[in-house]
């Protein structure tokens, strides 16, 4: 084996924080909805919201996972501006393992969200036909500008050896 390098291994407890640059706001919340399909009213619905206990409209969920907002750089080569941990990793092929989220508090219109990443593991195996394979787990954190804890993303990534 051979894909979980002394730097990649070093790098396990590095983070990366990325603070939002303005409030979440209603139009964003009432456009993410409408682009997932949800019709939930505690979505664009300040009154019915109230009536839930919320005291405005909250966010969808998975709306914190959508790291798009918090980026305010320059797009990479092939037009993504999301996080990334920049990992290479040669005469490989990269698959993404999956995501398990926690939601705990609800978003606000009012909040600034911060993503702190952090790689939490790096492993390496083999698959069923012999290759290499290389799993990074990292995980973000999203919290407010309260320090409120709104959820968690635990993502892994697969690098699998081409030959």
């Amino acid at each position: 084996m051979g894909l979980l390098t002394d730097e990649l291994r070093a790098r396990i407890g590095e983070t990366a924080v990325y603070t939002a640059p303005e409030p979440v706001g209603r139009a964003a919340i009432r456009y993410y909805a409408m682009a997932v399909g949800d019709d939930n009213p505690l979505y664009t619905d300040a009154e019915a919201a109230h009536h839930a206990g919320y005291r405005d409209v909250i966010a969808p969920p998975t709306w914190v996972t959508e790291t798009n907002q918090y980026m305010s750089g320059v797009r990479n080569h092939e037009g993504y501006m999301g996080h990334s941990w920049g990992i290479e990793v040669p005469n490989s092929r990269l698959v993404r393992g999956g995501n398990s989220y926690t939601f705990d508090n609800p978003v606000y219109p009012e909040d600034i969200i911060t993503a702190t990443w952090e790689i939490v593991d790096a492993t390496e195996r083999t698959t069923s036909k012999g290759q290499d394979m290389l799993i990074v787990t990292s995980q973000a954190t999203y919290t407010n500008q309260h320090g409120a804890l709104i959820g968690t993303n635990t993502e892994t990534l697969i690098w699998t050896a081409l030959s």
